[in-house]
């Protein structure tokens, strides 16, 4: 199966999706947004991440910003923060260069690592995009944390990609029927910037039309 260009998602959809359906849904189904310190402060590292402009080299490594992908076959496109072509025997050629290359996806995030976090899902993905496109094998890249300033090597593995390939099914299901989730307030919803939004405390409320009926039922 193959989706058209109008289908597609935001490929950064993925760590959203991860952390809460409800919050993924809110964006990216209900056009609704809302910034906090964290997102502010994940803007402005990403700002220099995506200058399409830059382009560098440092010996045996070519280094690019802002890379656009795309997979028709998973339905997302999407922005590298920084693309590494490594010098390499099973590499790719590398249009002006001499030798091959194998691309490293490199994906900068504010905090520090977070097993929980989907970003290893969206680097994946990122992943898998570049393999289609260029009809080539990664087989990992890595997380830079802002933070602690260092880098998380990940490992591209068949479980991981299963992961990409589900969580995307699940999400084109949900954006072609247009449904939002209920949410399951937890205590990461103190952090999101989506909880003015959502209002998850009152997932656990009785819903409106339960209110009045009852409130009818007492008048009676």
């Amino acid at each position: 199966m193959e989706y058209n260009e109008e289908e597609f998602l935001m490929l950064s959809g993925l760590q959203h999706f991860l952390f809460c359906r409800r919050q993924w849904a809110l964006i990216q189904i209900e056009n609704q947004w809302a910034d906090n310190l964290r997102t502010v402060d994940g803007a402005l590292i990403h700002q220099n991440a995506h200058d399409s402009g830059f382009r560098e080299s440092r010996g045996d490594r070519v280094i690019v910003r802002g890379m656009k992908v795309f997979s028709r076959t998973l339905g997302v496109s999407g922005q590298c923060d920084v693309l590494e072509f490594i010098r390499s025997d099973d590499g790719i050629p590398l249009e002006g260069r001499e030798g091959l290359w194998r691309p490293y996806p490199v994906e900068y995030k504010r905090g520090s690592p977070n097993s929980q976090s989907g970003d290893t899902l969206q680097l994946c993905g990122q992943a898998m995009c570049l393999e289609e496109m260029l009809c080539c094998s990664i087989p990992e890249g890595a997380l830079y944390f802002h933070e602690i300033r260092q880098r998380k090597v990940v490992q591209f593995t068949e479980e991981l990609r299963q992961k990409v390939r589900d969580s995307l099914l699940e999400m084109h299901d949900l954006y072609r029927r247009g449904h939002t989730p209920k949410g399951k307030p937890t205590k990461s919803c103190n952090a999101c910037s989506m909880k003015e939004l959502c209002l998850p405390k009152l997932m656990n409320k009785r819903s409106v039309m339960e209110y009045l009926r009852q409130g009818m039922g007492d008048g009676t």
